[in-house]
Parts: structure tokens; C-alpha cells; sequence
């Protein structure tokens, strides 16, 4: 586990709504949280929806009213020796202030703070925020618009904020997300290979397109997919990919995790 007492700032982003971002953020968090030995927090900022914190309203809501989650919740709490991860709602402008309030006024030694951005750079203090991540993780999908934008976004921050040290950004890694399995996988390769002739970095890991990732708790009592207060179930790892994406996450930022498959 990282010795270092300033936790990094880490943010999924993309410039179009619907690519995954609220969903990779949460999938990340509760995988790192709740299966490793790490501490995370949130800063939920995408306002006006919040939709980290209202998740979490959600799983609350469900834990209270299902004997199943709330047993399960018992007994992952009874083990654990850290409370469930904190989340923070926040504007734009004041994300960073409000996670060095986080860090102050919590009893945790935080080991990463992630933060869900609005997808638009026309929101006030967006690029001064975006600014201060430590690494950029942006989600992108083979639709024409979402790769446009996404792809305009990243060369313009790299060229400009990166590059020149403007940024406290180390780096900024294009992940592919909702990868429909029917399509040749020769398509993904010569979209990657573009993205990088431009000298921009993408993932190896390429996550599916994928009912399981919109899955969150529910009456039928199935294995726990997207949660703010449970991980992944193990038996969904391996299938999702996800898996596979935090061991490459897990050594672009310098975390010590075991593959949990």
C-alpha cells in the first residue's frame, strides 16, 4: 500500500453524457475501497444530478428495506476495518477545496479522492479542477460523436496543460467502454492506433457493452454489480473485465493490488 499522505486526485471524464464515466468512477471506488486495503473517497461534482450521492441514497434505501443486502452489509462492515467510503457533493469551482475538507475532517487516511466531473468543459472552474488531477482516465465508445469530442478534449488538455506542466497531471489514458462484441475487434485496433499517432495514450483493457453495468441493488437479491457500499461480486469480475481494468489502473497510478479473479 502507498506510503504517501497527500491522496491522489483521479477523475473518469469524457465530454459526452453516456459514455460511463459515473459508472467507472463507482465501479473503481467500491473495487478499491472495499476489496484492497486502500481508502477512497468521492467528490461528486457533475451537478445538477449528483448521481454518485443519489446512488448512494439508493443502496441505503435498499439496504433498509431488504433483509438480504442488509445482512450482507453487516457482515462486509464486520469485517472491514474502515467505514464505508465517504462521497461529497460539490460544485465544479470548489471541487479540490472540498476534498482537502474531506481529507481534514475525516478520521481516514485517504490513499486516492476521485472525482465525477460534468461532462462539458463550459462549466465554471472545469480545466482549473481538471487541472489538479493527478491522472485522467476518459472513457470513450466507437460512436462517431462521443470519439470526436472525447478525442478533441484529450489532445487539446495533453498539448496544452500536460506537456507544458501547466497541469499537475502525470498522464491522461483513453479507455475503451461499451465495446459492442459484435464488432470486428480490427475496428478498435485501427481507432487505437489512430489515437495514438496523435500521441495519446489508451488502455489495454477494452470493457463490453454490457447489461451487468447498469445493474444496481435490487428486490431479486442478484449478485451485486454497481454498488456505492458493496464491491463488485467476484463471480462478475472476470466476464466484465473489470478485473482486468483495475490491475492496468492499479500500475499506471502506482497501487499494489492482488488479482482478485
Amino acid at each position: 500500500m502507498t506510503s504517501q499522505k497527500q491522496p491522489l486526485f483521479i477523475a473518469f471524464t469524457t465530454q459526452k453524457g453516456g459514455a460511463g464515466k459515473t459508472t467507472l468512477t463507482v465501479l473503481t471506488a467500491s473495487y478499491l475501497h472495499y476489496l484492497t486495503g486502500y481508502r477512497i473517497g468521492i467528490i461528486d461534482c457533475d451537478y445538477p444530478q449528483h448521481s454518485v450521492q443519489e446512488m448512494r441514497e439508493r443502496d441505503i434505501k435498499q439496504i433498509e428495506a431488504n433483509n438480504y443486502y442488509a445482512s450482507l452489509a453487516e457482515k462486509q462492515f464486520a469485517s472491514l476495518d474502515k467505514p464505508i467510503y465517504p462521497i461529497e457533493t460539490s460544485t465544479v469551482a470548489d471541487a479540490i477545496s472540498s476534498a482537502h475538507k474531506m481529507i481534514a475532517d475525516y478520521d481516514m487516511e485517504f490513499n486516492i479522492i476521485f472525482f465525477d466531473l460534468p461532462g462539458t468543459l463550459n462549466t465554471s472552474g472545469f480545466i482549473e479542477t481538471i487541472s489538479e488531477m493527478d491522472y485522467i482516465f476518459s472513457p470513450i465508445s466507437a460512436d462517431r460523436m462521443v470519439l470526436e469530442s472525447s478525442l478533441s478534449f484529450a489532445q487539446a488538455f495533453n498539448d496544452m496543460y500536460i506537456k507544458t506542466g501547466n497541469a499537475k497531471t502525470k498522464s491522461l489514458h483513453l479507455l475503451w467502454n461499451l465495446v459492442d462484441q459484435r464488432e470486428s475487434t480490427e475496428l478498435y485496433d485501427e481507432y487505437t492506433t489512430l489515437i495514438e499517432s496523435i500521441g495519446l495514450l489508451t488502455l489495454e483493457t477494452r470493457l463490453p457493452d454490457s447489461k451487468r453495468f447498469r445493474k444496481e441493488l435490487s428486490v431479486k437479491n442478484k449478485a451485486i454489480f454497481r454498488s456505492t457500499l458493496f464491491p463488485i461480486d467476484r463471480t462478475q469480475l472476470k466476464a466484465s473485465r473489470m478485473s482486468d481494468l483495475m490491475q492496468e489502473l492499479a500500475q499506471i497510478i502506482g497501487l499494489d493490488i492482488n488479482n482478485l479473479d
